[in-house]
C-alpha cells in the first residue's frame, strides 16, 4: 500500500483522518503535543507529561472499535469541585499509560491495539513542551498555546521553550512516506509548530514525496482573520524553508447565505477563499471540490469526500503539474 504522513492535531486532522482511514493507505499521523488549554493543559502541568489531548482525538478518530467502547473513551466528566471535572475519559487513560509504558508513543501504540487502529500514531516528541511566540519589541514573548493564538498579528517567530527531541521514527515515517500532507486545522498552533522542529523541516527537504496542504473552510479568530488559502499556504512555505508545498486541496463549494452570517455573528469566523492566483505563484497545483457538509450546524470538512480525493491523488500524482 502507499504510504501517507500525516502531521496536524486537533478537530480538523481527527476529520481527515476518520475519512482517509476508509481507504487502502499505510497513514501515520505524527500530533502536535503543546496544548496548554483545558483538561490536556491541567493534566500537563499537574504530570508533567506531554499534552494528551490531541492525541487522543485522533486515536478515536482512527478507531474501528465499538461505539460503545468509543463513547466510553469520549466520556467528559461534568461534577464541579471534583479533581475529575472536565476531563474526557480518553485523556487521563493515555495519562496513566505514560506511567505505565513509559512514553506518550508506546500509550498511543497500545491504545492503537485496543481501538483497533490500522496506522500509526505518534506525538511530535516524548516531552512536555510549549510554545513561544517572539513579538515585535525587544523582550516581548507570548508563552502557552492558548496566548500564541490570541496574540498571532502581534508575533514575529514560534519557536519551543527548549529544543525539541524527536523520535528516530518519525524521521524514518517521513522518508519512506508516498505523500506528506499539512492537515487542516489551526494553522499556527496545530500546523506550524512541527515545523518549527529542524529535523522535521530536514527530513522533508531531502524526501521526495510530494507535499500536500489541506486548506481550512474557514478562518481562526486571532490567528487567520481574514486568510485566504494562498495566505495559509505562504505561511507554511515560510516555516518550510527549502521545500514548497506541491499540491493544496481546497473548497470551492457554496454556503449557505445564513450559515456564514451566523459563524461571523457567533464566532467571528469566515470563509476561507480559495485565491487561485496566489496559489499558483506560490508554484502549488490545486485539487479543488464541493468537501464542506454541515453537521449539527457546524461547518466540516466531508471526511469521506477528502478521503477519496486524496487517496485518488496519491493514485495519480503525476497528472498534477503545475
Amino acid at each position: 500500500m502507499k504510504k501517507v504522513i500525516v502531521f496536524g492535531g486537533g478537530t480538523g486532522t481527527s476529520c481527515l483522518l476518520s475519512g482517509l482511514k476508509l481507504f487502502p493507505v499505510e497513514v501515520t499521523a505524527v500530533i502536535t503535543v503543546s496544548d496548554n488549554g483545558s483538561s490536556t493543559g491541567q493534566l500537563k502541568k499537574e504530570l508533567d507529561i506531554p499534552a494528551v489531548g490531541y492525541v487522543g482525538k485522533v486515536l478515536l478518530a482512527m478507531s474501528n472499535a465499538d461505539e460503545d467502547f468509543i463513547d466510553l473513551l469520549s466520556y467528559r466528566f461534568h461534577k464541579e469541585g471534583s479533581s475529575l471535572d472536565n476531563h474526557p475519559v480518553r485523556n487521563v487513560l493515555l495519562a496513566a499509560l505514560i506511567d505505565l509504558k513509559g512514553s506518550l508513543s508506546e500509550a498511543a501504540r497500545y491504545m492503537c491495539e485496543l481501538l483497533k487502529v490500522k496506522g500509526t500514531v505518534l506525538p511530535l516528541t516524548e516531552e512536555r513542551v510549549d510554545l513561544v511566540g517572539t513579538g515585535h519589541r525587544k523582550g516581548e514573548y507570548f508563552y502557552g498555546q492558548v496566548e500564541v493564538s490570541h496574540n498571532i498579528r502581534n508575533i514575529t517567530r514560534l519557536k519551543y521553550d527548549h529544543r525539541v527531541r524527536i523520535r528516530s521514527e518519525i524521521r524514518e515515517k517521513i522518508l519512506e512516506s508516498d505523500l506528506i500532507i499539512f492537515s487542516t486545522g489551526s494553522l499556527f498552533t496545530s500546523v506550524i509548530p512541527h515545523l518549527i522542529v529542524k529535523e522535521i523541516v530536514d527530513a522533508i527537504a531531502e524526501s521526495k514525496a510530494p507535499v500536500m496542504y489541506v486548506s481550512n473552510l474557514v478562518t481562526q479568530p486571532g490567528e487567520t482573520d481574514d486568510f485566504s488559502v494562498g495566505d495559509h499556504l505562504t505561511a507554511i512555505n515560510q516555516y518550510l524553508q527549502k521545500r514548497k508545498v506541491d499540491v493544496v486541496l481546497a473548497n470551492n463549494g457554496k454556503i449557505d447565505p445564513e450559515i456564514s452570517r451566523k459563524y461571523l455573528e457567533t464566532e467571528g469566523k469566515t470563509i476561507v477563499k480559495l485565491d487561485h492566483e496566489n496559489v499558483s505563484a506560490q508554484g502549488a497545483a490545486v485539487i479543488e471540490d464541493d468537501i464542506l457538509c454541515i453537521e449539527e450546524g457546524k461547518i466540516r470538512h466531508d471526511a469521506l469526500k477528502t478521503g477519496f480525493l486524496i487517496f485518488s491523488y496519491l493514485m495519480n500524482s503525476h497528472e498534477y503539474v503545475i
